[in-house]
Order: structure tokens, then sequence, then C-alpha cells
């Protein structure tokens, strides 16, 4: 059976390493640097959030107690992590020996396919500013597709092509052309978890992905 990597006690290292990172506080939950630790321990960034919250409030004597420690010593915090990452084999497959790893959000933040860079962020961010335009604007020269190129450093005639595998998705227009790009299945992916949802939840989740890019 599949194990999920499940919250450790010493992970507060860690998190506590971000949050001290100036500017020091929270960090947005898909902040790439709290998206790069939940897949480096695979726990999923909305738990990180709520923990680092935690560290925020002072919620338990151990985060107490790890706050008088190291919150005023960055150089000790370090090495800290750097002797628990030592310890648990990160880098070298150790950690994870004899583990199988049921991976969960991880594939959202991971190229769709070989060839190309887009991942499913990338692709939930170019749905919603699907919803925005009309097919007549879904041109390389309207400004929002500039601009959500220029934030994810891909071409604006790349982001063009999936809005046209999005029109092939979408039911109301009823595209009956062929579709030859391997990126179509991950778009129909996204279109099944998001084409049918609320489009002001598709729209918040999308602008918090937009963190990861800043």
């Amino acid at each position: 059976m599949a194990k999920n990597q499940q919250w450790q006690d010493d992970d507060w290292l860690l998190l506590m390493q971000l949050y001290l990172k100036k500017p020091v506080g929270i960090k947005p939950m898909y902040s790439k640097a709290m998206v790069d630790l939940a897949l480096e321990i695979h726990i999923a960034p909305q738990i990180l959030f709520k923990k680092m919250c935690e560290i925020a409030n002072m919620e338990t004597p151990r985060i107490e107690r790890i706050w008088q420690e190291y919150s005023k010593n960055p150089s000790r915090l370090k090495r800290a992590v750097r002797l628990w990452r030592q310890m648990r084999g990160f880098g070298n497959n150790l950690f994870y020996e004899g583990v199988d790893i049921q991976e969960t959000f991880e594939r959202d933040f991971r190229p769709v396919c070989e060839d190309s860079p887009v991942t499913p962020i990338m692709l939930i961010i170019i749905l919603d500013q699907y919803f925005r335009l009309t097919p007549v604007t879904m041109v390389p020269e309207t400004p929002e597709i500039r601009q959500i190129g220029s934030l994810m450093k891909i071409s604006t005639k790349e982001i063009v092509d999936i809005m046209v595998l999005f029109q092939h998705c979408d039911p109301y227009l009823r595209r009956k052309d062929t579709v030859t790009s391997p990126l179509f299945p991950a778009c129909q992916e996204i279109w099944q978890r998001y084409g049918n949802s609320d489009t002001e939840q598709l729209a918040s989740y999308a602008q918090q992905l937009k963190e990861y890019f800043k």
C-alpha cells in the first residue's frame, strides 16, 4: 500500500527557516519557496501554510522552544537544518528508500510532457484567463495573454495554442477539427477538474498560483 509522507516534529526546523527568511513572516501559500519545500518533504503547501500560521501565533510549546532557540541565531538554525537533511538523506533518495510515495499535489508542479515546460498549474492559470476572453481575443497581441506569458516565462503563441486546446474541451463551442498536440490530454484533465467549477473559485486559486512565478 502506498504511504504518504506525514509531518514530523523536526520538520518545524525547515518551516521555521523559511518563516525567518526576509521579509520575516508568513509566506504566500504558493510562493516558489513554499512549494519547493512542499515538494522536498512531500507535504502539501496548504498544510505548510497552516503550520506556518501556527508559528506566527506561537500555538504550541514546541514552537515556542524552537523560536527561543533559533529565531535570534540563524546560523545555528542553518546548521540544524543541514544536519537534519544529511541524517534524513535528502538529495540521495535514502530518505524514501522502501517507501512508496503516493504523489498528489506534486504532479501539478511538474511538466505534463517531455517536450514542453508547461505544468498543470500553468494550465490552470491559462484556463482562468480563457474564461475571461472570447475566442476572437485569444491572440498573442491581447494584453492579458502577454501579461501571463511574461509572468510564466512562456511565449504568447504557446498560451494561445493552449487556449485553442481548451476550445476543443469546451462543450459550448463544439469544435470538431482534429487535435494532435501532446498537451491535449493534460488540457482535458484540467478542464474536467475546473472547467465546470465555480469561476470565482477558479479565479481565486489561479491568483494564488501566480505567486509561484513571482
